[in-house]
């Protein structure tokens, strides 16, 4: 394979700003086709964006030859079957997290990685973003010595600015998303805390849900193998006055705080306070899709395996106390 061909199963929007242009940006990648369930939306997707081939069957991409890979950008609800027919195909999988409806699901789609001879990364793209690359780099760097704990607090009213825009607010119905605004949110938030602590040890939490039987409030606490403990709230029923989205690490020497949707990251140690300000690229998944790109044509290792999403998936249920 000398370039990625890329098909999107899904182009909603998540695809349009957050990803779908990166494909055509990428050095080594080109975006072949589009596929969503109404052809009149992939046909205006297509055109917009370039797009020679556009259909309302997935089927149409899965059989193109031409085509090499597939992102999967639809509710989590069908990740699990899009996957298995995009790996049966032969084709490698970007798969939008969660990675699928339940941990369940995600192991199988685990079990169909290892049985294939094609590839399969996670979109947990807020691994390659600067801002989170320079938390683990000041991590490791020891620029709070020893890592005690880290907290996160992610409160934010019903109709909050964080949580995507869709025509039909899917993210609320379980039989689609799997759990609500945190099975969409956290996500990010308990990968990160994966990709910087490593292993999960122990894991607890409660939930609280009102409304459509999906969890409004979310407490849970992680204790990782090498010490590091975690304890994280995510509401999703605050007052404006109230709306708050952080995450603090405390160590022996300091702590570094961030916002998981803002331009910045402090330090405060010994040496004082230290402010890292960032920009996010315009389509956001870029470097995540330049990491992936890399991966499927043999030049760097998998950003972020199977496995890695399995293993979220795990923690959020056991945090939602499922």
């Amino acid at each position: 394979m000398e370039t990625v061909k890329w098909g999107i199963i899904g182009c909603g929007d998540v695809a349009e700003v957050k990803s779908g242009p990166a494909f055509q940006n990428v050095k080594g990648s080109e975006l072949i086709g589009v596929m969503r369930r109404n052809g009149e939306k992939a046909k205006d997707f297509a055109k917009r964006h370039g797009v020679l081939m556009w259909t309302n069957s997935a089927e149409d991409l899965l059989k193109n030859d031409e085509i090499n890979a597939i992102y999967i950008a639809t509710p989590p609800s069908t990740h699990l079957a899009y996957a298995k027919a995009a790996l049966e195909a032969g084709k490698d999988v970007y798969l939008e997290k969660p990675m699928a409806l339940t941990s369940e699901e995600a192991e199988k789609i685990v079990a169909m990685v290892k049985n294939s001879n094609n590839k399969l990364s996670v979109a947990h793209y807020r691994r390659k973003l600067p801002a989170f690359k320079e938390v683990k780099k000041l991590l490791i760097e020891n620029t709070i010595g020893s890592v005690l704990f880290a907290d996160i607090q992610i409160l934010q009213p019903r109709n909050s600015d964080i949580v995507a825009n869709s025509e039909e607010n899917w993210r609320l119905n379980p039989a689609v998303s799997g759990g609500g605004y945190f099975y969409d949110l956290a996500p990010h938030q308990i990968d990160l805390m994966y990709y910087y602590f490593g292993a999960f040890d122990k894991i607890d939490g409660y939930a609280t849900g009102q409304n459509n039987k999906v969890e409004d409030t979310v407490n849970g606490i992680i204790r990782f193998n090498n010490g590091v403990q975690f304890r994280g709230v995510w509401n999703f029923t605050a007052p404006d006055n109230c709306k708050k989205e952080e995450c603090v690490i405390y160590g022996t020497k300091g702590s570094i705080r961030f916002s998981f949707y803002g331009d910045k990251v402090i330090l405060n140690n010994q040496a004082g306070e230290t402010v890292f300000k960032f920009q996010n690229p315009k389509h956001i998944q870029q470097p995540m899709i330049e990491a992936v790109v890399a991966y499927f044509l043999g030049k760097a290792k998998n950003p972020c395996p199977a496995e890695d999403g399995l293993t979220v998936m795990q923690a959020m249920e056991k945090l939602s106390g499922r």
